[in-house]
């Protein structure tokens, strides 16, 4: 059994990508945008589409939606 991780993105996977924006955005391009790429998760700033995405794995995002959903705050 591989214990390889998959590999990251292309820089080509991520323009390809389709980039989907929080239902809770209020309309001002003000949030973020996230694209499912494999086993990745790609996090990208929708004001600023030139800076490099955020790349999580899929249960790195999980865990920390997580923590967020469970009522955990920043810093504690």
């Amino acid at each position: 059994m591989s214990t390889n991780s998959p590999r990251r993105p292309h820089a080509e996977e991520l323009q390809k990508a389709r980039w989907r924006k929080s239902s809770y955005s209020g309309g001002a391009n003000d949030c973020v945008e996230i694209a499912y790429v494999g086993a990745y998760v790609a996090v990208r700033d929708s004001k600023d589409l030139d800076l490099s995405p955020v790349i999580l794995s899929r249960y790195a995002l999980d865990d920390l939606l997580g923590q967020y959903t469970d009522g955990a705050t920043c810093g504690g």
